[in-house]
């Protein structure tokens, strides 16, 4: 997964995987979601995202946290 800030746009875009957006839903809220051709989200794009404190403009500071499930 990557992240990119596009300032000019004020948008923050998770892309997910490297295919080619073959569709998009934009959800209340500004959010638009990317499909691949297969219908599974290839990238998220957050509008307006300084407006929305998502980022601020100069700082990009990233934090992944993952579960594990234990299987027994």
């Amino acid at each position: 997964m990557r992240v990119r800030y596009d300032p000019e746009a004020d948008v923050l875009i998770f892309v997910l995987r490297d295919d080619p957006p073959m569709d998009a839903v934009e959800e209340p809220g500004g959010v638009i979601v990317s499909y691949g051709e297969d219908g599974e989200p290839v990238s998220v794009e957050f509008l307006h995202a300084s407006i929305r404190r998502l980022i601020q403009p100069g700082e990009v500071s990233v934090t992944l946290q993952t579960n594990t499930v234990s299987q027994g």
